[in-house]
């Protein structure tokens, strides 16, 4: 069975062979590749003359890479009539179709529907934060595409979700639907929570305290400058003994700029981009992570953070609240500033010990045969439904 997945996702060509900078690795297509005898992946490629070795590999067996051309800004609009034409051959010429909300994937829907093709829809973000939280011409687009995704899922026959909650309610669906999230991990070491709570044991009153964020430096609505605002409040008040470390590639500039306003230069640490192994273990060097986005789906960093044992808060965002105690939550709201300043004062050493037990165990939800599972039990109803018509 020839299966045509649709995302805007953008993979890297280099000496024929494909490359993701994120969440559509080699093991990650696998997944669809075990499952149907054919896949053929729509999205967007750029050709690069060096291979970075921040991108992993993406080419696997029975996986076709179809590059779509980039119509999403205004001065490349004009290409959508070509995009289009790609998108419709293939979807013609497949037996299905699995969607995950883009704008590639809303015109391989519209094909789908047109020649009567199966499809599911994956559903991994909530377009009206993406949107809203993105910038003044977001605000005016939010709406529309917040009311064609909630249109879509419902009419969608099937129906994957990244949350436990949020999504589905936000985008229910009449069709069938299952959670899945797409961070999976392998591997749970009770060695991994002994480190950790040593860790805490060791922390001297007033010592350096180290909070972490992994995200792109370079997109505001992942929120890192409310923590660097909250440190400069903190300051204030003479609490100076908190280090924020960045891990993420972009322009730093906007951060720095921020960072000079409220006068805590000293306190921002700019790593710049990891390799993703390399993360885990900048994991275990830091003391709190920190999740304080405007638009997710189900934070991978964070479910990774929490695996290594590390005490955690975040923002009230789509599936963040699902994720960690009440208390350890911020809204998006003004006072999101103050909230900020009193959640780091309220980790004590005690507090930290009893969130590196909860998020360690917590983590374990997201064990990669446990998802696996139910994902592919998912499609296996997705397929008999496609063979009984």
């Amino acid at each position: 069975m020839k299966m045509v997945f649709a995302h805007d996702h953008i993979f890297y060509k280099y000496n024929d062979q494909y490359y993701s900078s994120g969440g559509l690795s080699k093991e990650m297509l696998e997944r669809y590749s075990s499952i149907f005898e054919e896949v053929v992946v729509l999205s967007r490629q750029k050709e690069i003359s060096s291979l970075d070795n921040k991108l992993t590999l993406a080419s696997t067996d029975r996986v076709t890479f179809i590059k779509v051309p980039d119509f999403k800004s205004v001065k490349r609009y004009y290409l959508k009539k070509k995009a289009s034409a790609i998108v419709k051959n293939e979807v013609i010429n497949a037996d299905c179709l699995i969607a995950r909300n883009s704008s590639i994937a809303s015109i391989a829907l519209k094909y789908a529907k047109q020649y009567r093709k199966p499809y599911l829809l994956e559903i991994v973000a909530c377009q009206w934060d993406a949107l809203w939280n993105h910038s003044f011409k977001g605000k005016i687009l939010a709406p529309y595409s917040y009311l064609k995704l909630k249109k879509t899922a419902k009419e969608a026959p099937y129906v994957i979700y990244v949350t436990n909650e949020f999504l589905q309610k936000r985008y229910p669906t009449n069709g069938m639907s299952t959670s899945c999230s797409n961070v999976a991990l392998t591997e749970f070491d009770d060695k991994v929570l002994e480190k950790r709570l040593k860790k805490i044991k060791y922390i001297q009153e007033n010592s350096k305290v180290i909070i972490g964020t992994t995200a792109a430096v370079n997109v505001r609505y992942k929120g890192q400058q409310y923590v660097i605002e909250g440190l400069g409040n903190l300051k204030k008040q003479g609490i100076t003994n908190y280090e924020y470390q960045l891990v993420g590639g972009g322009d730093q500039r906007y951060l720095k700029t921020i960072a000079e306003k409220y006068d805590v230069v000293d306190q921002v640490k700019f790593l710049g981009a990891m390799p993703h192994s390399q993360v885990f273990e900048w994991l275990e060097t830091i003391d709190l992570y920190v999740q304080p986005s405007r638009q997710e789906g189900l934070p991978r960093a964070l479910i990774e953070a929490m695996s290594r044992a590390v005490p955690a808060f975040g923002a009230n965002t789509a599936g963040i609240p699902e994720l960690l105690e009440k208390k350890y939550i911020f809204s998006n709201t003004r006072q999101n500033i103050s909230e900020i300043c009193g959640i780091l004062e309220s980790m004590t050493k005690g507090n930290m010990v009893s969130q590196a037990k909860r998020n360690f165990d917590e983590a374990k939800q997201y064990d990669q045969k446990v998802i696996d599972e139910r994902r592919q039990k998912f499609f296996q109803e997705f397929i008999d439904e496609i063979k009984r018509r």
